[in-house]
């Protein structure tokens, strides 16, 4: 059984002048954003995220990144909270808090705990170690990420699986009095998730813990690669990892016909190419990633030449499995091809990207609820 959720990072497109900058990310002048304008994308991209569930999506994912106009989810509680009050039934999926970031982990563990209440359980609490950016956006050394990500999440879990008050004395976080008032309705806590771009060591972590790992824009081939470790390490844990311990996300465009889906094409290289190209250090910066760690922004070597997400065209993406876009016919074949081959039990589809207009974006959520979506359903079950 698959699962499937839509997903958009809410970009604000309108980025003139990029030439002058090293990366649309962390520099790019916010003397350039347009509060008017920003306040009709989030009323569009809401209506985008409500239609989805409408049409048969499982759950809706949102994220979270700071001081870049890729994506406007800058806090993913606050999208949960919105997507809530608009929907019935989808799953919730953050995807997620950056944890290691919060000064506060009891704060959050208390948020996370009203957004599954408010929703009745449909919360899915993803947490994210971040990239470089998230970092330097809020002054937190990248050498202390993982520690701070680890610690924070074991106050987390304890935080919504023991009773207050207790305290905690840690290497990053002190309190005297952890005794938050609400606890989540989902027992013993809500659902954890680990999104990812190739860290090792966040995908034995992840695989140590039995939660499940979602590759976001990956190849097929460091996808496997990710998921053979996952695997082998849920064995060496003493467990048998299953489909629904693995999710894979991609871009997805549905259109009537091939000439439609060609103009998403433009709109999905600004994604990859505008949105992800700048200095390696601003992502993945000295500390915070072990040397040698494959990502989608590293060029691959030997057998596997890769190029770089940000270098790949939309024939390269299409192939490498992380750009899925034609008909609906075309769009259900090619991921049950990808299903069957990663052995996912969840798909995420970034469905909005770049400058995508409304309504070529709901006319391809339509297709996706009404004709892909049933068909995968029906075939995957045969």
């Amino acid at each position: 059984m698959v699962d499937y959720y839509y997903f958009s990072e809410m970009p604000y497109p309108d980025t003139p002048e990029l030439d002058r900058y090293p990366s649309i990310r962390l520099t790019y002048p916010n003397r350039y954003f347009n509060p008017e304008l920003g306040a009709q994308l989030y009323r569009r991209y809401l209506d985008e995220y409500a239609y989805a569930e409408i049409v048969g999506f499982d759950g809706l994912m949102v994220n979270e990144h700071h001081n870049t106009p890729t994506c406007m989810h800058l806090a993913a509680n606050l999208s949960a909270a919105a997507l809530i009050q608009r929907t019935r039934h989808c799953k919730i999926l953050l995807l997620g808090n950056v944890i290691a970031l919060w000064d506060n982990p009891v704060r959050l563990a208390e948020e996370v705990a009203m957004l599954d209440l408010m929703s009745a359980g449909r919360v899915i609490s993803g947490f994210v170690r971040g990239i470089g950016i998230e970092q330097f956006s809020v002054n937190v050394a990248p050498a202390e990420n993982r520690e701070r990500f680890q610690e924070s999440h074991d106050l987390i879990i304890k935080t919504w699986t023991e009773p207050g008050p207790f305290r905690w004395e840690g290497k990053h976080f002190h309190f005297r009095y952890v005794n938050p008032w609400t606890a989540p309705l989902q027992k013993p806590h809500p659902p954890v998730w680990i999104p990812g771009i190739g860290s090792t060591e966040s995908i034995k972590w992840a695989a140590q813990h039995g939660y499940p790992y979602v590759s976001f824009l990956a190849p097929m081939d460091l996808a496997e690669r990710w998921f053979d470790l996952y695997r082998d390490t849920a064995e060496q844990t003493g467990y048998k990892a299953t489909a629904a311990n693995l999710g894979y996300m991609t871009g997805c465009f549905v259109a009537d016909t091939e000439a439609e889906a060609r103009k998403s094409f433009e709109h999905f290289l600004w994604r990859t190419q505008v949105s992800l190209k700048g200095p390696m250090n601003y992502y993945m910066p000295v500390g915070m990633t072990t040397r040698g760690t494959t990502s989608i922004l590293s060029q691959g070597s030997g057998t596997a030449n890769r190029k770089p997400v940000f270098q790949m065209s939309i024939e390269d993406l299409r192939e490498a499995g992380g750009f899925v876009v034609g008909t609906p016919t075309e769009v259900v074949q090619r991921l049950k091809e990808i299903i069957k081959r990663l052995g996912v039990g969840h798909l995420l589809f970034e469905g909005q990207y770049g400058g995508l207009p409304h309504d070529l974006t709901m006319h391809s959520i339509e297709l996706m609820g009404k004709e892909v979506l049933p068909a995968l359903r029906r075939e995957l079950s045969e």
